[in-house]
C-alpha cells in the first residue's frame, strides 16, 4: 500500500530500481496510470538476471508498462541487485523487497521509507549513473523477439506466482 499509494501521489517522477521486477496488476496499472498523468516513470533492471525464469517472466510483461510511456533502461552486468524507488524527489524506498507479490506480501523483507530530498538526490544521482552507464529497453525491441521466445516468456510469466 506505501508504495501504490507513493506512486498515486507522484507529481513529476517515480524512479525505481529492482532486479525482479514481476509486478502484479494494480502495481503494473498504477505505474501506467501515472505516466499516462505526465508522470516520468523511469524503471531500472538489470540486461541480464541471475534467474533465468524470472529474467523471461520480466520480459513477458515489460510491454504493459513501455507501451503507456514509461521507460524501462537495462543495466550492463555485473549483475545490478539495486532495490530503490525514489518519487518527486523527496520521497525514497530502500531495503531488500521486490517488486513482486511475493516479496512484498508473503517473504520477511525491510524498507525504510524516507522523506528527504538530500537522500532522495543522492539516490537519484545513483539511478542517473546507473541509466547512463546502461540501455534503454524500447517496446519496439520486444515486439521483435521471434514467437517462440515471446511464447516461452509468456509462459514464464503464467508461473509468477511461484517465482
Amino acid at each position: 500500500m506505501t508504495i501504490m499509494g507513493a506512486i498515486a501521489q507522484a507529481r513529476t517522477s517515480v524512479r525505481l530500481a529492482t532486479p525482479y521486477f514481476l509486478p502484479d496488476a494494480p502495481l503494473i496499472n498504477a505505474l501506467r496510470v501515472a505516466a499516462l498523468r505526465g508522470v516520468n516513470v523511469e524503471i531500472v533492471l538489470p540486461e541480464h538476471g541471475n534467474l533465468r525464469l524470472v529474467e523471461w517472466a520480466m520480459v513477458a510483461q515489460l510491454p504493459q508498462v513501455l507501451a503507456w510511456g514509461c521507460r524501462v533502461h537495462l543495466t550492463r552486468p555485473p549483475f545490478d541487485h539495486t532495490k530503490l524507488m525514489v518519487v518527486d524527489g523527496a520521497w525514497s524506498l530502500i531495503g531488500s523487497c521486490n517488486l513482486d507479490p511475493r516479496s512484498l506480501r508473503l517473504n520477511f523483507e525491510y524498507n525504510v521509507e524516507c522523506y528527504s530530498t538530500e537522500l532522495a538526490a543522492t539516490l537519484g544521482r545513483i539511478l542517473d549513473d546507473k541509466i547512463a552507464a546502461g540501455r534503454v529497453l524500447t517496446l519496439d525491441e520486444l515486439e521483435r523477439l521471434p514467437l517462440w521466445r515471446r511464447l516461452r516468456n509468456g509462459a514464464v510469466w503464467l508461473a509468477q506466482p511461484y517465482l
